[in-house]
């Protein structure tokens, strides 16, 4: 399926501005409301684009034009630049300016600090920590912004994605592969993303009865793993799938097959540029990214276009898609090996 026509489409095919585009869509009959007269030539060429490209006016769009500029910032408390395609932050910054483009929005990328946000009608802020005090603040300033990624405040508007329900699904997916003691490797927060996969893999082992542990990484990846080996773990849940790699060499310098011995799933995608591919297509989910941008721009404008009211009817959350991989495999019985 192709995009989605816009009044930029509009406005290139006819060789008018976007505005123009704007003001003949507002009026039937020659006048408009702001008072601006359009050759009658000019309308007709830009109508027949319009029934040409069988484009349909967004409903959002229009309410927020009543109502702004136009302009959509984006801040980043995370470095996003060089961005690859392998980036973790690029798929977010795909859908915000895709959206922001089908809705004939500009968007501002703000680089010196959230002060300057009231240069554009709205923000989306966008990063994995961000102060609390930050956020509330702007709330108490009722400036329209958005959160890319769910935060602990019933005040604060955000798209995010449903780290605990997938990291749920993982574990059950291990369990009913035989699966009796599990653990979860990384720090389990402050961040909300990394709270909420703690929290979903524990209940989930504590809703199944089994054996679960955690690792919260305060040692390197090579001390903290033999521990977990001798208590008998035969699947590790990983917090940041850069260190996948890593992981799977120390297993395999242990005499550990991956999976025969011991399976390995990560909790995302990297979020390190540049990480090391690791040698086995892993078990993991997939953050709906490009997603999260999109809607981000959807609820910020929708706020702009009907005035700042925060609250959990502007927060939503996205489901992230299974991949099964190569590295969760049926449990075996490690019991009589030599542990290292």
């Amino acid at each position: 399926m192709g995009r989605r026509v816009t009044q930029r489409d509009i406005a290139r095919m006819t060789g008018v501005s976007q505005a123009t585009v704007s003001l003949v869509l507002n009026d039937t009959d020659g006048s408009n409301s702001k008072g601006v007269r359009i050759a009658q030539d000019t309308r007709q060429r830009v109508l027949d684009a319009i029934r040409a490209t069988g484009y349909v006016a967004d409903v959002v769009g229009r309410r927020l034009a009543d109502r702004s500029n136009r302009i959509l910032g984006v801040f980043t408390y995370e470095p996003v630049f060089p961005s690859a395609t392998a980036d973790f932050y690029h798929p977010f910054l795909v859908g915000i300016e895709q959206r922001a483009e089908q809705l004939g929005c500009d968007l501002l990328l703000f680089t010196s600090g959230p002060h300057r946000m009231r240069l554009a009608d709205g923000c989306i802020v966008l990063g994995r920590s961000i102060g609390r005090d930050e956020l509330a603040r702007l709330v108490a300033e009722h400036h329209p912004f958005v959160s890319v990624g769910r935060r602990d405040s019933p005040d604060v508007p955000y798209v995010g994605a449903d780290y605990g329900a997938a990291t749920a699904a993982l574990v059950g997916a291990a369990v009913g592969l035989g699966h009796r003691r599990l653990a979860y490797v990384g720090t389990g927060g402050p961040a909300e993303s990394h709270l909420d996969r703690l929290r979903g893999f524990a209940d989930a082992c504590l809703a199944a009865g089994v054996y679960a542990t955690h690792e919260p990484r305060k040692n390197t990846l090579a001390d903290a793993i033999p521990p977990l080996l001798a208590d008998g773990v035969t699947a590790l849940f990983l917090e940041e799938p850069a260190d996948a790699a890593e992981l799977i060499a120390i297993l395999r310098g242990h005499g550990r097959d991956v999976p025969a011995d011991v399976s390995v799933v990560v909790l995302g995608e990297p979020t390190r540029a540049g990480a090391t591919p690791p040698p086995l297509d892993v078990t993991r989910f997939r953050t709906p990214r490009r997603e999260m941008g999109w809607q981000a721009v959807d609820h910020l404008t929708e706020i702009v276009g009907g005035g700042f009211e925060p609250g959990p009817a502007r927060q939503t959350l996205l489901a992230c898609e299974l991949v099964p991989g190569e590295t969760l495999g049926t449990s075996s019985d490690i019991s009589s090996r030599e542990r290292t």
